[in-house]
């Protein structure tokens, strides 16, 4: 499946919606929907994006997502089934985060917290440190284990899986997606 950039021009502004089911143990939180994810309704979708196989890597899925012509439904029961979900800061989707604003993110940031209240997770994984800091107002935040929760979910912010982050490997992302995995319960501990 392709998308001209014209067709994808076609899905700035549109939101995806979250994955998130009963039994829900660990959020995984992207910064905001892409063109690509956007037309396809599935979170970290676009062809490059490290998201599935360094879940699958990481031993927090066993078997293969392909999501870039779009989720199936027994991939999504799948990770609902595994207590994994998937939201957004903002849900609004766009070429590039740098085109969303600071109240944007502000605002994301509270309904984050809202989202976690509703569903509580036992873990939230911020993928993105500059986006948790635009979110919660942390400008000294460093990835990892954050020292407070959030509404009563312990809180990690973990690398973004984009292409666009050069320096960070599917192994590395593994790595860094593994620890809060574990903190959920997804992964035994090391």
């Amino acid at each position: 499946m392709g998308f001209t950039r014209a067709q994808l021009q076609g899905f700035r502004d549109h939101e995806v919606p979250d994955l998130i089911g009963p039994g829900l143990v660990l959020l995984f939180v992207g910064i905001n929907p892409g063109l690509w994810t956007a037309a396809t309704q599935t979170h970290f979708a676009r062809p490059g994006n490290r998201f599935y196989p360094a879940l699958l890597r990481a031993g927090i899925i066993d078997r293969r997502i392909d999501p870039t012509a779009g989720m199936t439904d027994a991939d999504r029961a799948y990770l609902l089934q595994r207590g994994i979900g998937i939201t957004n800061i903002v849900g609004r989707a766009t070429a590039r985060a740098d085109e969303l604003s600071a109240q944007e993110y502000a605002a994301g940031g509270r309904t984050l917290r809202a989202t976690v209240r509703e569903h509580r997770p036992r873990v939230v994984a911020v993928a993105g440190i500059t986006a948790y800091r635009a979110a919660f107002g942390e400008r000294r935040a460093r990835p990892g284990r954050q020292p407070g929760d959030l509404v009563g979910a312990q809180l990690w912010v973990v690398p973004n899986p984009s292409g666009l982050n050069a320096h960070e490997t599917i192994d590395s992302l593994a790595q860094a997606y593994a620890a809060p995995a574990r903190a959920a319960g997804l992964l035994p501990p090391t």
